[in-house]
């Protein structure tokens, strides 16, 4: 289905390079063969230096993910809504749908290893006249989802280190001592979002050499969790009610839907599946690396995850106590049911740990994404965040933006934190519509704009794959929408829609009240830097 034999001729047959205003054709012969040449070819100057292994790269891509993180912070939503074997069949079924999307992004981003990642393809997806308004309502879709993850995956690490600091100041009987307020949890989840800026300024060598540790403890970390809770936890489930028992307690008296609810852990858990093509202009041979990077991340997680849930269901043996756990997290419950107070702190740092690599690499990603769409001057300022700082060879202004906006949205937690949780709701829908927008452009346009084939290609498989990974995104979207519990009340309304219908509105009248007048789309840069209406935009 997949092959890695890099057919060097089709990526010679982007010969000519779209400006959307006409085609010009390269001035000299450019070495398609390399790395920095593709870059060249498809119409940017390599900037970043290329440290980034097929290991390191592989890592950063299952750090992306941060199956240990992530399971454990959202756990609780199937768990709650349908029981055990909710949380397990949907990660099962979740996970196999989402490997759809994972496969369509993957072959795309191939053919267009850029740090714009999807954004950039609509440019060869769709027909010439609706590239601007396509790759802009795209970019800000993908940009918005991405930083709303970073900030809420900021904010989720504020959470649990300050559960582990109230589990390690209660009595010894689980009784509480300590409650984190909002303001306690905004304080460290911007202490937790500057960190993970100064690492996100590091040059590229240092970024490669410690990612690739990212996965190993991810790994590790959860299959030593999976084994020790199943050895300490003496009473548990019986395998009939771990896999076979939906529950109905979502409140919604259906319980096919509290089934379809336990998607929500799917959801927020496979998403940014581009994340790896932002980091395209720091990975060595690119076009398959990043490819076969996310393929199997996504098998990485899809494995760990399903051992986490059915470790986690044998042992939620009392389910009344882990949903109104005063820790905040049935998660957390588990881990001192089998191994006491002190023993759930140290699993729960191994937790901690995971989602801040999660954090960081997602932040990474971000950044890059910011530098991309200010190179296509998407931005105001454009011309300063698509900088990339000699010392460092990183794009800091483009880091630091996205650390200070990740502050600002966590601030809104301190007023009120319905709008905050459906502010970080926004994250995978966003991130997974603007993935299958260009899908489905391809899919439409196919027989007038074929794309170019890249090294990582789908074959006869592609236009299944696709349609699935399209109908999986509508679906899913559908219920992130949705309340997760019954009776709906200002305090469990899903205010994830709301937000973002503001963006799509947002978006739509920037573009028709001024980026219309300016903005092409993904461009070339000899055409860009050279366009005086960009001069006097920046």
């Amino acid at each position: 289905m997949a092959s890695e034999q890099t057919d060097k001729s089709q990526h010679k047959d982007i010969q000519l390079i779209s400006n959307n205003d006409g085609y010009i054709a390269p001035a000299k012969d450019i070495d398609t063969d390399s790395d920095e040449g593709l870059l060249e070819n498809i119409g940017y100057q390599q900037e970043f230096k290329r440290e980034f292994t097929r290991i390191s790269t592989l890592s950063y891509a299952v750090a992306v993910q941060g199956v240990l993180g992530s399971v454990s912070a959202t756990w609780s939503s199937p768990f709650i809504a349908g029981g055990p074997a909710t949380a397990i069949w949907t990660w099962f079924t979740g996970g196999i749908l989402a490997f759809c999307i994972a496969l369509s992004v993957a072959e795309l981003i191939s053919s267009y290893p850029t740090a714009g990642g999807i954004y950039f393809v609509s440019k060869y997806v769709f027909p010439e006249d609706k590239v601007p308004m396509a790759a802009w309502l795209i970019g800000w879709s993908n940009i918005l989802g991405q930083t709303a993850g970073v900030a809420s995956v900021g904010y989720s690490v504020g959470q649990m280190l300050l559960a582990l600091v109230a589990v390690g100041m209660s009595d010894g009987n689980g009784n509480l001592t300590y409650v984190p307020t909002a303001a306690h949890t905004v304080a460290v989840t911007i202490c937790i979002l500057v960190i993970q800026g100064l690492y996100c300024s590091l040059p590229s060598k240092y970024l490669s050499k410690s990612i690739q540790w990212f996965a190993p403890v991810n790994i590790l970390g959860s299959i030593a969790i999976c084994i020790v809770i199943l050895v300490f936890t003496d009473n548990k489930l019986p395998a009939a009610e771990v896999f076979g028992h939906v529950q109905d307690t979502s409140g919604w008296n259906n319980a096919g839907f509290s089934f379809l609810i336990g998607y929500l852990c799917v959801a927020w858990s496979f998403t940014d599946y581009d994340a790896t093509a932002h980091m395209s202009e720091e990975i060595q041979n690119a076009a398959i690396s990043g490819p076969i990077a996310i393929i199997q991340s996504l098998l990485i997680t899809w494995i760990l995850g399903l051992l986490l849930s059915i470790s986690y269901g044998f042992c939620s043996a009392d389910p009344s106590s882990l949903s109104n756990s005063q820790f905040g997290n049935p998660v957390t419950q588990i881990y001192i049911n089998a191994v006491g107070i002190k023993g759930a702190m140290a699993l729960w740092i191994w937790v901690v740990l995971v989602q801040f690599f999660t954090g960081a690499t997602a932040m990474l990603s971000d950044t890059r994404t910011v530098f991309a769409l200010a190179r296509d001057e998407m931005f105001p300022f454009s011309n300063i965040l698509r900088k990339v700082i000699p010392l460092t060879g990183t794009p800091l202004y483009s880091v630091w933006t996205v650390v200070i906006v990740c502050c600002l949205l966590n601030l809104i937690a301190l007023g009120s934190t319905q709008t905050i949780n459906g502010i970080f709701g926004v994250t995978a829908p966003a991130c997974d519509l603007s993935y299958i927008a260009v899908i489905i452009g391809r899919l439409y346009y196919d027989r007038q704009l074929p794309i170019s084939k890249g090294p990582f290609s789908l074959g006869r498989f592609q236009k299944p794959i696709n349609y699935i990974a399209c109908t999986w995104v509508i679906f899913i979207s559908v219920i992130l929408f949705l309340p997760p519990t019954y009776p709906v009340t200002s305090e469990n309304m899903n205010y994830a829609v709301v937000i973002v219908v503001a963006i799509v509105v947002f978006a739509t009248a920037w573009w028709y009240i001024e980026a219309k007048k300016r903005y092409i789309g993904p461009r070339n840069e000899a055409n860009m830097d050279n366009d005086p209406s960009m001069a006097a935009y920046t």
